[in-house]
C-alpha cells in the first residue's frame, strides 16, 4: 500500500489555488520565486514556497479566505520597491507571497470628473502615460515610477517630489477596493465626497503596509496636464535661507510644486561619481535648492513668475545666485542631479539612510544641528540631509568615510540610526516620513512610539486580522 505524504498547510493552499484558478495563479519554480524574496535594497532575505498571483478581486478574496482557513500567512507584494523590507516574506518560509502584479488594468478614467480607477498592480509610469493621453496627470512621482505599483503606493502612503502642492498618496485617494483578512471585500470606489457612515476604512488602509487588508484597486484624483513648467537652481547660505525663500514664494503663488534642498557636499558627490552631470551654477555654495513651478494654462508663464520671485529673493539677500533652465533639456539636467544622489552616495561608500520628518519650521535648525551631533558622536562620519524641505521630510544620511571597515554598517549602523531617531523624536518628528515601517523599523517603532499609539495600532490589527 503506497504511503501518502502529508501535505503542509501551505502546500494544500497552493494546490487548491492552482486547481481553482489555473497554473498562472501559482508560481513555484524556485528560479521564478527567488527574485521576489529579497528587498530592493538587498538587506532582507526571505523564503516562500510559492507566489500566489490572482487576476481579479474575486480571486484575491477567495485566496485570502482559503489562507485564513488553512492559517497560512500572506505577504502582499506589488513592485517590491519597498525601502524598509515591507514586501519581503519572513526568512522561516512560513508565509506565501500574494502578488498583485497581474491585476494591472486601468478600469476607468474620467477627465471631466478628474478621476481614474486603477488596479493595484498597475505601474505608476503607465498611469502617468494613460492620464497624459486624456490631457490629465496623476500628480505623484518618484524615482521608482517605472516599477512601483499603485497598490504599493497606497499601502505605504507614498510621497515624492510633488507633495508640497498636492499632498501624499492619502490626499490623492478618492476611494479603495480591498480584500479584508477574512476574505470579505470592501467596496469604496464610488468617489463619494461625503460619507459619514462611521470610520473611514479607505483612510485606515492607506499607509497600513498590507497589514490590514489587500488593496486591489484605487480611485485616484487627476489634475489637468502641465502646459508649461519652469525649473530653477538656486545657491544659498543655509537651510534657514531656503525656508525663507519657500515662504516668500508660497506667499505669492500656489504654482510651486517642487522644492528640493541639496547640501553642497552632496552636489559634489554627484559631480564626482555620476557622469553627465554638471553644476548649474558657476560658484561654490553651501546649499542648493531645486525649484519647479507649473501652469495648466498656456497663457500663464511660470518662467516669468519664478524670475520675478527669485529677483525679490536676491534683493532681500535670501539667495546668493540662481539660474533658470532655458530649455526642457536643461530642466531635465537639473532634476537628474537630484535623482542621482542615491547613486552617488552608494558609489562613495557605506552609509545609513533615514527617512524622517520634523515640523517644517524646525527643519533648518534640525538639519544642521543634528548633523553636527552625529558627526561628533561618530568621528570620521559625514552627515547631511536632502529632500523635500517644504513638507518637513528630508533624507538624513550618514556616510561612513573612507577609513571605515567593510563591516561598518553592521558595526555602527544600528547605533547611528538609534541616535538619529532619538534626535527626531526629541524634535517632535517621525522616524518614517514616507517609506513606512516594514521590517527595518519595527524595533525602533516599539522603542520610540508613545504607548497610546502602539496600543491603538495593535488593537486595530487584532480586530481586523485576529489570526495574523
Amino acid at each position: 500500500m503506497p504511503i501518502r505524504r502529508r501535505m503542509s498547510a501551505a502546500a494544500r493552499l497552493i494546490e487548491e489555488v492552482r486547481e481553482r484558478f489555473g497554473a498562472k495563479a501559482v508560481v513555484t519554480d524556485p528560479a521564478d520565486v527567488e527574485p521576489w524574496l529579497t528587498d530592493w535594497r538587498g538587506r532582507f532575505h526571505g523564503a516562500a514556497e510559492a507566489i500566489l498571483s490572482p487576476a481579479s478581486t474575486g480571486e484575491v478574496a477567495a485566496i485570502v479566505a482559503l489562507a485564513a482557513e488553512h492559517k497560512v500567512p500572506l505577504v502582499p507584494q506589488g513592485g517590491n520597491t519597498s525601502m524598509v523590507g515591507g514586501a519581503t516574506p519572513p526568512a522561516d518560509g512560513s508565509a506565501l507571497i500574494l502578488s498583485l502584479r497581474r491585476m494591472d488594468r486601468l478600469r476607468s478614467i474620467d477627465a471631466a470628473a478628474g478621476m481614474a480607477v486603477a488596479e493595484a498592480g498597475m505601474i505608476l509610469a503607465d498611469l502617468h502615460a494613460r492620464a497624459a493621453d486624456q490631457g490629465m496627470r496623476f500628480p505623484l512621482t518618484l524615482g521608482a515610477r517605472g516599477s512601483c505599483t499603485i497598490g504599493g503606493l497606497v499601502a505605504t502612503n507614498a510621497g515624492g517630489t510633488q507633495v508640497l502642492r498636492f499632498g501624499t498618496m492619502r490626499s490623492l485617494v478618492v476611494g479603495l477596493e480591498a480584500v479584508l483578512p477574512d476574505g470579505s471585500v470592501h467596496q469604496g470606489l464610488s468617489g463619494l465626497k461625503k460619507d459619514n457612515r462611521g470610520y473611514s476604512l479607505d483612510q485606515l488602509l492607506v499607509g497600513s503596509e498590507g497589514t490590514l487588508g489587500v488593496i486591489t484597486a484605487a480611485a485616484l484624483k487627476l489634475v489637468p496636464a502641465v502646459a508649461a513648467r519652469a525649473v530653477a537652481w538656486v545657491g544659498l547660505a543655509g537651510p534657514d535661507r531656503a525656508l525663507d525663500l519657500l515662504r516668500l514664494m508660497q506667499g505669492q503663488t500656489e504654482r510651486v510644486e517642487g522644492f528640493e534642498i541639496v547640501p553642497g557636499d552632496t552636489l559634489e558627490l554627484v559631480l564626482k561619481h555620476v557622469p553627465g552631470n554638471r553644476s548649474p551654477l558657476e560658484g561654490k555654495h553651501g546649499w542648493h535648492v531645486l525649484i519647479e513651478a507649473t501652469s495648466e494654462r498656456h497663457e500663464e508663464d511660470p518662467s516669468a513668475l519664478l524670475e520675478t520671485l527669485l529677483g525679490q529673493a536676491l534683493e532681500r539677500g535670501l539667495v546668493e545666485d540662481a539660474t533658470l533652465a532655458a530649455s526642457e533639456a536643461q530642466a531635465e539636467a537639473m532634476w537628474r542631479i537630484r535623482d542621482s544622489i542615491s547613486e552617488a552616495e552608494r558609489a562613495e561608500g557605506q552609509s545609513t539612510a533615514h527617512d524622517i520628518s520634523v515640523p517644517v519650521a524646525d527643519m533648518p535648525r534640525f538639519m544642521t544641528q543634528a548633523a553636527g551631533e552625529v558627526e561628533r558622536a561618530f568621528p570620521g562620519t559625514k552627515a547631511s540631509a536632502f529632500g523635500h524641505l517644504g513638507d518637513g521630510n528630508v533624507h538624513f544620511h550618514v556616510r561612513a568615510g573612507t577609513r571605515a571597515s567593510s563591516d561598518w554598517y553592521r558595526e555602527a549602523g544600528g547605533a547611528i540610526s538609534r541616535m538619529v531617531h532619538d534626535l527626531v523624536t526629541a524634535a517632535g518628528g517621525s522616524i518614517s516620513a514616507e517609506h513606512g515601517i516594514g521590517q527595518l523599523k519595527l524595533d525602533e517603532l516599539e522603542r520610540l512610539a508613545p504607548p497610546g499609539r502602539l496600543n491603538a495600532v495593535r488593537a486595530i490589527k487584532r480586530a481586523l486580522d485576529p489570526t495574523g
